[in-house]
């Protein structure tokens, strides 16, 4: 039964997008991949061996953010089911470009949704084989927020391996700026009143550390959290557009 497509945003990814396209094309029910290049500095690298990986490519013309690249691959989605005339939309399961290999662990991510006991799943990865080099600051912000916001406790709220329904997302959208991304779709889907399963998963993935770029991804990071939490403050139809980085 063909009915998940894995959504992947890549930037600058070509060491690591062909592995993790073929890893995710190898999951049960899965028979569309699309890859997002957002705007990578590589040439075409990322996209033409997505591409000759057997995915479907979508390329921003400039890197906007990780929350537009999966709106990006959801709506192309869309629009081939649309084309196909497909009367039942795919779940959509959001993976990270740097998964490799391990991009074949995410069936446990499918099939609670596939079985309708929750409208998303979140993947909870195992320690990885590299300690990161942060001091969990990111992570405290959004764990804290969400539990102000919504009363739950994400036990790892970054994640971004998680599997929807397309109702769920639609519930969602639009979904916040870059690396708010996750934050936001935790707090607006259980503001939606639909289940949230924390699920684990045994993927492994390039992890961040200590240097000067680093440091600054951090610093991204904590911006765009800290943005998602504060837009979720206030009635979402009060919010200033800018808020959502568009």
């Amino acid at each position: 039964m063909s009915d998940t497509a894995v959504v992947i945003s890549a930037y600058g990814e070509a060491r690591r997008i062909g592995a993790t396209v073929d890893a995710a094309r190898t999951l049960d029910g899965v028979d569309l991949v699309v890859v997002v290049d957002d705007g990578s500095r590589d040439e075409g690298a990322t996209a033409r061996i997505a591409k000759e990986h057997g995915a479907i490519v979508v390329r921003h013309p400039r890197n906007r953010g990780k929350g537009a690249a999966m709106e990006s691959g959801a709506a192309a989605v869309a629009a081939i089911e649309a084309h196909a005339g497909r009367a039942r939309p795919r779940f959509l399961l959001f993976l990270d470009a740097d998964l490799e290999g391990s991009a074949a662990a995410a069936e446990p991510l499918i099939e609670p949704i596939r079985n309708a006991q929750a409208g998303m799943t979140v993947a909870v990865l195992p320690p990885q084989d590299t300690a990161g080099g942060g001091h969990g600051f990111v992570v405290r912000l959004a764990r804290d927020g969400i539990r102000r916001a919504v009363g739950f406790e994400a036990t790892q709220p970054l994640s971004g391996q998680r599997c929807l329904t397309r109702d769920t997302f639609e519930a969602a959208v639009p979904l916040a700026y870059g690396f708010g991304v996750e934050t936001g779709l935790t707090i607006d889907v259980l503001r939606a009143g639909i289940r949230v399963l924390e699920v684990e998963a045994d993927f492994h993935h390039r992890v961040t550390g200590t240097d000067l770029a680093a440091q600054l991804h951090r610093g991204r990071q904590y911006r765009d959290v800290a943005l998602a939490l504060a837009s979720r403050s206030v009635p979402a139809n009060l919010r200033p557009s800018t808020w959502r980085g568009r």
